[in-house]
């Protein structure tokens, strides 16, 4: 394959118009979020792969597996998490059974923002899927999000 190979072209754009189609649905996200909720996309996501925890086995995630989650680097999500217990939406404690690991947890104020952000979120979502759909590069794509099906 060379630079100018037909198929690398095609796949250049194909990725081009994933990284636009992604930027500006988290862009509508962010500015409906901030503007009704005072939360930032991250902050958001946060708070909802932390308060999809529980108290049985396995069932706290440990800092590296929430940086995956929201795609954060373990030193960005600690600084997040910093930032939302400073907010009273987190709190961190102990491990009961290894006193090296730290929870997080959503506090009730936390899981409050949750529930009254969670249909912002859901609202900004559609309305940004529904304007990438009216462009022919984009609707592809769109059709590809709407019929995905994520394993549970």
């Amino acid at each position: 394959m060379t630079a100018t190979d037909p198929a690398l072209t095609a796949l250049a754009q194909g990725w081009c118009a994933l990284s636009l189609l992604h930027g500006r649905i988290e862009t509508h996200i962010e500015r409906a979020l901030q503007a009704g909720h005072d939360l930032s996309v991250r902050e958001y996501s946060l708070l909802d792969v932390l308060s999809r925890q529980h108290n049985g086995d396995g069932g706290h995630l440990q800092m590296k597996q929430v940086a995956d989650a929201v795609v954060l680097s373990q030193s960005a999500t600690t600084r997040l998490v910093t930032r939302l217990e400073d907010r009273g939406l987190l709190s961190r404690y102990l491990c009961p059974t290894d006193r090296r690991g730290i929870y997080t947890d959503v506090t009730q104020a936390g899981l409050e923002l949750l529930r009254e952000a969670r249909p912002t979120n859901e609202s900004a979502l559609r309305e940004a899927l529904d304007a990438a759909a009216e462009d022919p590069e984009l609707a592809p794509l769109v059709r590809a999000v709407e019929t995905l099906r994520v394993p549970v």
